[in-house]
């Protein structure tokens, strides 16, 4: 123990508490530099987050306006094949009614609960008929109206007695066509 002092000083605590200084003056130094790096990096990361919030909130939103979108045309289709004509009046009308159920079908709310979308569009359009064309064109203050048949090219206001045995048959065979075309259903 005698070597280690030294003239009435102690080399180990010495060396230590300078090897001590040099640690912490080492830290001071570097200390700002680390913190700064570490709020550089915080601000990174907060920028980060921000950005993924936004795209998931953009993300959240185009589902949301495509999902409107897919509905709106299929409603207007089945609007369509139901023969509406005032298709965007109809659908202004029902779209409030109409939404996804949890499987991903188009429902509507009626009083009944839960209806699939054909049938509550049906009912719709079996209970307002002025949505689907006029059966009678005409009317008070309509111009006249050509009775021509369709595809025949006759015209009804000709057919009178005294016809040529000619036009009588083109008649008939015309009446013929019209009444086969209509059994059919085409």
């Amino acid at each position: 123990m005698e070597e280690a002092k030294v003239e009435g000083l102690d080399v180990r605590s010495i060396i230590r508490g300078a090897i001590e200084e040099f640690i912490r003056t080492e830290q001071v130094r570097t200390e700002p530099a680390h913190k700064a790096e570490l709020m550089e990096e915080r601000k990174r990361r907060e920028q980060l987050e921000q950005r993924v919030n936004q795209l998931v909130e953009e993300n959240r939103q185009s589902r949301k306006l495509a999902d409107e979108a897919e509905k709106s045309a299929t409603v207007r289709g089945e609007l369509q094949k139901l023969g509406v004509t005032k298709i965007d009046l109809a659908f202004r009308v029902v779209r409030d009614d109409i939404q996804r159920a949890e499987d991903g079908r188009l429902v509507a709310r009626a009083e009944q609960g839960e209806v699939p979308l054909k049938e509550y569009l049906s009912n719709f359009v079996h209970e307002n008929p002025e949505l689907l064309p006029a059966r009678i064109t005409g009317g008070s203050g309509t111009g006249p109206v050509q009775k021509a048949v369709p595809g025949g090219g006759l015209d009804l206001d000709k057919i009178r007695p005294g016809m040529s045995p000619e036009d009588l048959e083109r008649v008939r065979q015309e009446i013929s066509r019209v009444a086969n075309a209509t059994m059919r259903g085409t």
